[in-house]
């Protein structure tokens, strides 16, 4: 069975991108995970890491990326969150925009309700493929 190809894309690529990234990783085996960022941050946001740890789920080793057009081209599935006009667009890849609120600057409380957010969109997401 083909996996397919999803990539996660927020401006800083240091809170949202990399939750969602860890969330679908986690519940599902049957996707390539790729994230970025259009200004990536020198560090994942330490309130992301440590909401996802709460539940299980190390995105603490992860690393902030630009995102490339390679990244684009290589992925089925282009899921921004916030990133606007930013991304590179290819004729015949399927973009979603999530309106997800931005977890940078914010208490652990506000990430956690972030978090839980992108969990429920990371499981619709899984539905549609299975």
């Amino acid at each position: 069975m083909k996996k397919h190809s999803v990539l996660f894309v927020c401006v800083h690529n240091a809170g949202r991108s990399q939750m969602a990234a860890g969330w679908l990783r986690a519940l599902s085996p049957n996707f390539e995970v790729r994230s970025a960022g259009s200004a990536p941050a020198a560090e994942i946001n330490p309130a992301a890491v440590e909401a996802m740890r709460e539940v299980g789920i190390d995105i603490a080793g992860q690393q902030p990326k630009r995102l490339s057009e390679n990244d684009v081209a290589e992925s089925d599935v282009v899921i921004t969150m916030g990133c606007g006009d930013t991304c590179p667009i290819f004729p015949g890849k399927r973009y979603e925009d999530w309106q997800v609120d931005d977890p940078a600057g914010q208490s652990l409380e506000f990430v956690r309700a972030v978090r839980d957010d992108i969990r429920q969109r990371v499981e619709a997401l899984i539905a549609e493929f299975t």
